[in-house]
């Protein structure tokens, strides 16, 4: 009976591997796809990207032969037909109530205001916690939102332009995101000023930077 559970173990754990290492390639082929398709969601208007990353303490631009998205942590940079810089499509992650949130959002440089996100992955409580994916109205608090001095959430309806309103039955998701928000753009906002963008691109300006070589970037229609 010990030798036929072994085997049995035995077959399972290969089978196991053998399913997350068939599977594994197609996973992560998916969370690039919707990565892609969520920056020009929340950068509205933004045709073209380009990928940076933190190289040495600085931003730099993020080099792909293939057009892949970079694995290490990075942002993309958006922009329009004309080649002017739209904003920034930023990825951030923290811990939610039942387990770790991962979102996008969108930095406008200029106004120094969030202009859009989208929760890429959340396992808050049905019903509740997965409002902030489902709510309209809480998602629409994230279209023109100051992030200076920082992003508050409240209850009871926002005003002030740095304000969250709170979703009632799911306070701690709310905040969540809202921490997660702040905690990435202490990390972010600073580096994402366009002329060091220009710079780490390797050039004067952003035009540039968004019509270089299909290798480095992404494009939609």
């Amino acid at each position: 009976m010990m030798v036929t559970l072994g085997i049995a173990g035995m077959f399972s754990g290969l089978a196991i591997v053998g399913i997350f290492l068939v599977t594994q390639p197609v996973i992560e082929r998916n969370r690039a796809a919707a990565l892609e398709a969520a920056i020009y969601r929340v950068l509205e208007g933004a045709k073209t990207r380009v990928a940076f990353v933190i190289r040495d303490g600085k931003l730099a631009r993020f080099e792909s032969p293939d057009g892949s998205l970079p694995k290490e942590e990075a942002v993309y940079a958006g922009y329009d037909k004309a080649g002017k810089l739209v904003g920034f499509a930023v990825p951030a992650e923290g811990p939610g109530f039942q387990d770790t949130i991962k979102l996008l959002y969108g930095y406008n440089v200029e106004k120094h205001r969030v202009v859009g996100m989208e929760v890429l992955e959340s396992r808050e409580t049905p019903g509740l916690g997965d409002k902030i994916i489902k709510d309209a109205k809480f998602v629409s608090n994230f279209r023109d939102l100051a992030v200076k001095p920082k992003i508050v959430a409240v209850k009871g309806g926002r005003s002030r332009e740095n304000e969250v309103d709170a979703i009632s039955g799911a306070t701690i998701s709310s905040k969540a995101v809202v921490r997660i928000l702040n905690e990435s753009n202490q990390r972010w906002l600073e580096r994402l000023d366009e002329s060091k963008v220009a710079a780490a691109a390797g050039n004067g300006s952003s035009h540039d930077a968004a019509t270089s070589d299909g290798a480095t970037r992404g494009e939609i229609d």
